[in-house]
């Protein structure tokens, strides 16, 4: 069976006016042939798809690359890619302008020339927006994972602990749970610190009576997920329960209300315009959401300049967060799919304020 996702690059090879497309971003190889070695690039032209990896990774390539030419280089990669173009009579050859550093195309240029180098416009990660059913299976099972930790990790979550110690906890159960690692570095941010949207955890220990936001996810299978909660541990204060229920009120507003043909600033507006409404908007600094798959952050962005537009089988997170500096702040974050008439929530940890004694 052809490839589709090759298919529909040709298709954009040939709109572009080109005779090739040389990939090089791993996660953008990986997504077209299954190959997840740590070296090697593919070229799509016309009538071939190949594999190009040195000697170490040839028997693998085999294995995963099903349907695809499998090329070994020698010490210079870009000698053998030249040597591929010259035998299709390239003559512009699409490369991944964000992928390639500017020595490395002086290189390209250099070594393929006189083929012309034109810039692919993501052509691989606009496909990769929409998800096929295979994808969502996984990032199914990456958000139940994440779901599981939650779960697991509440159990630690007393005074004293520190941070540090409850990320470590996290990231080994859910290693051992299947994960090949966390899809980033887990954040854990308590008191003060969960003013900090991205409070990578640290050795301070958490007290009594105040906020722990978990941010955190499964890099499953090649996939992430990404969850987050906000607790308290002890009892919560009046402002406390305030900001928690204006964030969910605004983050059930999204859910209810997101759908496809909407876009991602509409989407952003969802929880911004409550979180507003409630005075709190100038501490509510970054997008609503942001697409999720074989990277943690893709395309499209829930946000203030988001202009994608929404479309079934896109995948992305929907976490508004209020921070208030000196006291602490509160992020909700679900992974969701746009579907045909609205949206399925992968991720299904619950939602109320818990307060741990």
């Amino acid at each position: 069976m052809p490839n589709s996702r090759v298919v529909r690059l040709r298709e954009a090879i040939a709109a572009a006016g080109a005779s090739a497309l040389l990939v090089t971003n791993r996660r953008n190889v990986r997504y077209l042939t299954g190959f997840t070695g740590t070296s090697g690039a593919a070229l799509i032209t016309a009538d071939q798809a190949a594999l190009v990896t040195d000697f170490r990774y040839t028997e693998q390539a085999a294995q995963q690359a099903q349907g695809f030419r499998i090329v070994k280089h020698g010490a210079d990669m870009n000698v053998t890619i030249a040597e591929m173009l010259r035998e299709r009579n390239a003559e512009r050859l699409l490369i991944e302008e964000q992928d390639v550093t500017y020595a490395a195309y002086r290189k390209m240029e250099d070594a393929f020339r006189p083929v012309e180098l034109l810039p692919s416009d993501g052509v691989v990660e606009k496909l990769r927006m929409t998800k096929d059913e295979g994808e969502l299976a996984i990032l199914q099972e990456a958000a139940d994972l994440a779901d599981r930790t939650f779960e697991h990790i509440l159990g630690y979550l007393k005074p004293g602990a520190t941070e540090r110690s409850i990320a470590l906890e996290m990231e080994m159960f859910m290693r051992a749970h299947g994960a090949a690692s966390s899809s980033f570095d887990t954040i854990v941010a308590s008191g003060e610190r969960s003013a900090l949207p991205h409070g990578v955890a640290s050795d301070k220990e958490i007290g009594r009576n105040e906020f722990v936001t978990l941010d955190f996810g499964a890099y499953y299978k090649g996939y992430c997920s990404d969850l987050t909660r906000t607790v308290v541990v002890g009892k919560a204060s009046d402002k406390h329960k305030e900001i928690y229920s204006i964030v969910r009120e605004a983050q059930q507003h999204a859910l209810d209300h997101l759908r496809p043909g909407m876009t991602g600033k509409e989407g952003d507006a969802l929880t911004r315009d409550i979180i507003t409404r409630y005075g709190y908007g100038e501490y509510f600094g970054h997008g609503t959401g942001h697409g999720i798959g074989l990277e943690i952050h893709e395309a499209p962005r829930l946000s203030l300049t988001g202009d994608l537009v929404l479309a079934p089988g896109m995948v992305v997170t929907v976490e508004p967060g209020i921070y208030l500096p000196g006291f602490g702040g509160v992020r909700i974050e679900d992974d969701v799919v746009i579907t045909d008439r609205g949206i399925r929530i992968l991720t299904s940890s619950p939602k109320q304020l818990i307060e741990l004694d």
